[in-house]
């Protein structure tokens, strides 16, 4: 090498590194991100002091067969197979794995192999000269390049570690869609078992009216009644048989909503009849910990989003740093195709390329504050979503220990109620009592019916409501979400 080539090198690489340290210097002012919410600033504990059953029955994967019917069981897997709502999600998560793929090339070294012909007549008048000028001639090429774009300062790396925590956020999304559908799918059916459950008890109610109606018929007849009384009796038929309707309408749209859920058409459940008093109550913790909560996918999607956005950051620094890129080339070019495979026909050479930031630091700068932007709404978001977590299994696990204490209060009401009906009906046929105490009575037995049903049904749904809160037995298996050929 001559001196004066290493006087040319030197000072090549002396600017470059002036160059490069402007360019570090004027990323603006240091940024601190808002504080992401704590265990303790929701009041939670590490761990929830529940004991293994509980943990197991409610951060299972299927925790829905914890409620004891197949037929649920069925619904659920069909939802979860066949729900458009479903198979979109799970198609968004498909779309970032492979952008996240994608990412994971850009330190790759890639290749190209090119080949073309062209017949041409070359003008007369312009730069290539005679005998070629005005004559046409065949021309061709056949060239290899590789090209190279090293990693010097982390962006790549950092790209690809956004990509993937959108992936996992994705992936985390997907899992929370599914849990939902699996608990709408489950509290529809608690639905319809409680509506079902009413139709009973209206049913019941109505059998009642038609004996006091038949009892009232005969006591007029006999002269110890009057209208008055016959037509009390009377008008509450009309009523019985309006409540029963109400229900079987309220009965037909419900199947038809669990229907859909399941990827079928709107009539396909018309015959579905879950009982109430068959499905099975879970166990609940008492108090609510943080590792339960860090199993809900949506909370976790918002923790991954965090992580994107942090290094979404840092690839937004490394756009201050010189970007150095290598390609080469070689092959065969030549005018007349007979000259193409000719070794004087070949052309190589190599191509070092260097971009300096220089004066694009505004624009820079303005990009790296639209990704701090990005990470202060993650973790915004993060917290939203933490605090709504707290929120919805805290309430699901208050309401179900108040139903506890609701359901024996009321177990007492309704014996008494019953009790009640059957005495005023006695005295009623013996002639000790009048029609007016029974219908007293009787309002209050259905009253209590039916609050009976609406308990079991409050207790069902809001532990499948609590199941839902907690995750519903997802697990975090960041593994899952790996880059093809890495």
């Amino acid at each position: 090498m001559t001196q004066r080539t290493q006087r040319n090198t030197a000072a090549l690489a002396a600017l470059v590194a002036a160059m490069a340290l402007a360019g570090c210097a004027s990323q603006g002012p240091a940024h601190t991100p808002l504080a992401q919410i704590t265990a303790a600033d929701t009041g939670l504990t590490g761990t929830s002091p529940i004991n293994a059953s509980d943990a197991t029955a409610l951060s299972a994967p299927q925790w829905w067969t914890g409620l004891g019917d197949t037929q649920l069981n069925q619904l659920i897997t069909q939802a979860l197979t066949g729900s458009p709502s479903l198979a979109a999600s799970n198609a968004r998560f498909e779309k970032a794995a492979a952008l996240a793929t994608a990412s994971s090339t850009a330190s790759d070294i890639r290749g190209t192999l090119s080949a073309d012909a062209t017949r041409q007549r070359y003008t007369a008048n312009g730069m290539i000269p005679a005998p070629i000028a005005g004559n046409i001639y065949n021309s061709s090429n056949v060239q290899a390049g590789l090209s190279w774009a090293p990693d010097f300062f982390g962006k790549h790396s950092a790209e690809l570690q956004s990509a993937l925590g959108q992936a996992r956020a994705a992936k985390a999304d997907s899992a929370a869609a599914a849990t939902q559908l699996a608990a709408q799918v489950a509290r529809s059916y608690v639905a319809l078992a409680r509506l079902i459950a009413q139709r009973e008890v209206a049913e019941r109610t109505l059998g009642q009216r038609q004996s006091l109606l038949s009892l009232s018929e005969q006591r007029t007849k006999a002269g110890l009644d009057s209208q008055v009384e016959l037509t009390q009796a009377q008008a509450g038929m009309p009523e019985a048989r309006t409540q029963i309707e109400m229900l079987n309408e309220q009965i037909t749209l419900t199947r038809r909503t669990i229907a859909v859920l399941c990827a079928q058409a709107p009539d396909a459940q018309n015959a579905l009849s879950p009982q109430l008093a068959a499905l099975r109550l879970q166990n609940v913790p008492q108090t609510l910990g943080a590792d339960l909560l860090g199993r809900r996918p949506d909370v976790v999607a918002a923790r991954w989003r965090v992580e994107a956005a942090t290094q979404g950051i840092d690839a937004a620094k490394a756009d201050f740093y010189p970007d150095v890129n290598l390609t080469a080339f070689v092959g065969l070019n030549a005018l007349g195709l007979d000259n193409l495979f000719q070794g004087s026909s070949r052309q190589l050479g190599i191509t070092p390329a260097l971009r300096l930031p220089i004066f694009d630091g505004k624009r820079l700068r303005a990009q790296l504050r639209g990704k701090q932007a990005d990470l202060d709404t993650a973790i915004a978001q993060y917290n939203g979503a933490v605090l709504d977590a707290v929120k919805q299994a805290g309430d699901s696990i208050a309401s179900v220990q108040s139903l506890q204490r609701q359901q024996s209060l009321q177990t007492e009401s309704l014996s008494k109620a019953e009790r009640a009906y059957d005495f005023a009906v006695q005295r009623y046929r013996a002639g000790l009592g009048n029609q007016i105490t029974v219908l007293n009575t009787e309002t209050q037995l259905i009253t209590q019916r039916r609050l009976a049903v609406d308990l079991r049904a409050r207790e069902l749904d809001t532990r499948v409501a609590l199941a839902a809160a907690l995750g519903g037995g997802w697990s975090n298996d960041t593994q899952a979400v790996q880059v093809s050929g890495h």
